[in-house]
C-alpha cells in the first residue's frame, strides 16, 4: 500500500492522496496564516481579472472573433478553477472538509473539468493559428464564429466526460475527514492509472499537438517570408499568433512542474515531510497563478483587449489626433470605393478574416 504525497488533482482540496487504509496521517501544510494570505491574493486577482476579461468579450462587438471565442472559454475555465480556492483554503486552514460529500464531488468535478477545458481551449487556439497562417484561404470555411462556438461546446462536453472518474470516486474520507479521491482495490493501480490518464489527456497529449502546430507555423513563415513583404493583415495575424504562443508558454511553465512531479512520484515515491508539503503547495499555487496571469497577458498583448479594459475601467481618453486620422482614413476609403476590381494581393488580404 502506497502512503505518500501525491498530486493527482491540481487543486484538490487535499494536497495528499492518502488512502482510507493508510497507516499514518498526512503531513499538514504549515504556516496557515501565510497560506491564507497567498490564497486570498491569488483568488482576488484571478477572480477580478477573469471576470473583467469575460465581460469585455461579451460586451464589445469588436471582441467577437474566432480567437477570442476560444479565449472567452479559457477565461471561463480559469474563473471556475479560481473559484475552488476558497474551498481549498478552508480545508487547508481547518485540516478537514466541512462542506459535505455533495460539495466535495461538485468541487472536485469542476476543478478537473476546468483543467481539461483550459488545455483543450489552448489546443484549439493553436490549431486555429495553424490554419490561419498555413492555410489562410482554404481554412476560411472552418474559421467562423459559429464553428468556433460549436467546438467550444464540444470542449465542455468532452471535459465533463473526462472528469467523470473524479465525480464517481471523490468522497469525504472517513479517517482524515478530507475531500479526496477514494479508489477501490487495488488502490495503487487505480491511482497510477488516474495520474497517467490526467497527465496524458490534459497536458502531455495536447502539448504534442500544440508544439506540432507551431513547428509547422515556423516552417511556413520562414518559407513565405522571403517571397512576400509585410501587409497590415499579416502583421495583425502575427500579433494574434504571438499572443497565443505566449499564453501557451505561460501555461506550460505553470502546469509543467505539477504534472512532472506527478510522473516523477510514480517512479520514485516522494516521502512526506514539511519540506515536501511546502513544495507541493507551491506547485498547486503555481497552477492558480496561471489563471491570474492570463487576463494580464490579454491586456498587454492585444490592442483590442487593452482598449476594452480601459473603457470598462473608465480610463480611456480618446485622442483628438487619432480621431482626426480615423476620419481622414474613412474619407480616403470612400474616395477609392468606386474601383470595381481589386488586385490579387488585396483579394487575398480581405479573405483572411479572423
Amino acid at each position: 500500500m502506497r502512503d505518500n504525497c501525491t498530486l493527482e488533482n491540481g487543486s484538490s482540496t487535499q494536497l495528499y492522496s492518502a488512502s482510507d487504509n493508510s497507516s499514518s496521517t498526512p503531513t499538514p501544510m504549515p504556516f496557515n496564516n501565510v497560506t491564507l494570505i497567498i490564497y486570498a491574493i491569488v483568488f482576488i486577482m484571478g477572480f477580478l481579472g477573469n471576470t473583467l476579461a469575460i465581460y469585455v468579450m461579451i460586451r464589445y462587438a469588436k471582441m467577437k472573433t474566432v480567437t477570442n471565442i476560444y479565449i472567452l472559454n479559457l477565461a471561463v475555465a480559469d474563473e471556475l478553477y479560481i473559484l475552488g480556492i476558497p474551498f481549498l483554503g478552508t480545508n487547508s486552514v481547518l485540516s478537514y472538509w466541512p462542506y459535505g460529500v455533495f460539495f466535495c464531488k461538485v468541487c472536485m468535478t469542476v476543478d478537473i473539468m476546468s483543467q481539461f477545458a483550459s488545455t483543450f481551449c489552448l489546443t484549439l487556439m493553436s490549431i486555429d493559428r495553424f490554419l490561419a497562417v498555413v492555410y489562410p484561404i482554404r481554412s476560411t470555411k472552418w474559421r467562423k464564429l459559429q464553428v468556433a462556438k460549436v467546438f467550444s461546446g464540444l470542449v465542455w462536453v468532452g471535459s465533463f466526460v473526462f472528469a467523470l472518474p473524479v465525480t464517481i470516486f471523490s468522497d469525504v474520507q472517513e479517517k482524515f475527514n478530507t475531500c479526496n479521491l477514494s479508489w477501490p482495490e487495488p488502490q495503487d493501480m487505480w491511482s497510477i492509472a488516474f495520474i497517467l490518464y490526467t497527465s496524458i489527456l490534459s497536458f502531455f497529449g495536447p502539448l504534442v499537438v500544440i508544439c506540432l502546430c507551431y513547428l509547422l507555423i515556423v516552417i511556413k513563415v520562414r518559407s513565405a517570408g522571403v517571397r512576400a513583404g509585410r501587409t497590415r493583415r499579416r502583421r495583425s495575424e502575427r500579433k494574434v499568433t504571438r499572443m497565443v504562443v505566449i499564453i501557451v508558454l505561460v501555461f506550460v511553465l505553470c502546469w509543467g512542474p505539477f504534472f512532472t512531479a506527478n510522473i516523477v512520484n510514480l517512479v520514485q515515491v516522494i516521502p512526506e515531510s514539511t519540506t515536501t508539503a511546502v513544495f507541493f503547495f507551491t506547485l498547486v499555487i503555481l497552477t492558480y497563478v496561471n489563471s491570474c496571469a492570463n487576463p494580464v497577458l490579454y491586456g498587454f498583448l492585444s490592442d483590442n483587449f487593452k482598449q476594452s479594459f480601459q473603457k470598462v475601467l473608465c480610463c480611456h481618453k480618446p485622442n483628438a489626433a487619432v480621431a482626426a486620422d480615423n476620419t481622414g482614413a474613412r474619407q480616403n476609403a470612400n474616395k477609392v470605393n468606386h474601383h470595381p476590381v481589386l488586385t490579387q494581393e488585396w483579394q487575398t488580404v480581405f479573405m483572411l478574416s479572423v
